[in-house]
This record gives structure tokens, C-alpha cells and sequence, in this order.
């Protein structure tokens, strides 16, 4: 079993550990990412995204809710969504995410939004602020990343 929680310290890591997910993901995937304001979720989506060939800065969809990504500005469809404005799972349910699923990976912060509507398939990532400023990321890895989890 893999080690599910590790200490990340640094923008640049928190970069470099999207960027370690990012080898991994497929098409169909979510990546869940829960945590404070600041925390740094837009940080890991940054550094996935990057690492999938995005060239330019990737804003936070704060105000847009879901930001696509398509080939060739990336190496696969990606759409980047921010839930946090939204007030409940029947806001999210007009988003029609699971549309996403079918050719693209799924990056959502604030996903404790979605209620119990979250896909069992999603690797939940937690992220806590530690004391020192570092972050503490735990993670929930469902059975369709069990395989690929020891390689992030």
C-alpha cells in the first residue's frame, strides 16, 4: 500500500506534485482537491496542467466554474473547475460534469460542493496548511488509481 499522505513544502513542490499526477492521468479521471482558502489546489491544478502542455498561466475558474482545456494547448482534454462559488449540489448538478468524463481529465476544487454526487473513481486529495507554511496533502485513492498512486 502507498504511502496516501506526505508533507509538500513550496510552491515549486506543490507544482512539481501536480505535475507527478499529471503523468498518471487519463481521460475519465477526477482529481477531487479539497482544502482552505489558500491551501494551494490551484497550485496542484497549475502543475497538472503545465505538465500536460499548458504554455500559459492557468487562472483560477473561481469566476468562470469550469475552465476547458483542449488539444493541442494540452495533451489531453482537461476541464479545470472551481465549485466554490456555487451554494449546493443542485447548482452543481446544472454543470452536467460528469459530460467532462467521457473525454476528459476533471480537475475540481471545492468538490465537497458536488454533496454525495462526487464519482467514486475521483483521487480526493486534501490539502491542510501546516504551522510552519508547508502542506500537508492526504490523499483517498480509489481502486482505478491504486495502481498508478506509487509512481506520484
Amino acid at each position: 500500500m502507498a504511502d496516501r499522505s506526505l508533507t509538500v513544502e513550496g510552491e515549486e513542490a506543490m507544482l512539481a506534485l501536480g505535475a507527478r499526477i499529471a503523468t498518471q492521468a487519463r481521460i475519465g479521471d477526477v482529481v477531487a482537491l479539497y482544502g482552505g482558502l489558500g491551501a494551494g489546489k490551484t497550485t496542484v491544478a497549475r502543475g497538472i496542467l503545465a505538465a500536460l502542455g499548458l504554455e500559459g498561466e492557468a487562472p483560477s475558474p473561481s469566476f468562470a466554474i469550469v475552465q476547458p482545456y483542449d488539444v493541442p494547448e494540452v495533451r489531453l482534454p482537461v476541464a479545470h473547475v472551481d465549485l466554490y462559488r456555487l451554494e449546493d449540489a443542485e447548482d452543481a448538478a446544472e454543470l452536467a460534469l460528469g459530460d467532462y468524463l467521457m473525454d476528459s481529465l476533471l480537475i475540481v476544487e471545492w468538490p465537497e460542493r458536488l454533496g454525495d454526487a462526487l464519482w467514486p473513481h475521483s483521487l480526493r486529495l486534501t490539502i491542510d496548511t501546516l504551522e510552519d507554511g508547508a502542506r500537508r496533502l492526504t490523499a483517498d485513492v480509489p481502486d482505478a488509481w491504486t495502481e498508478r498512486w506509487p509512481q506520484i
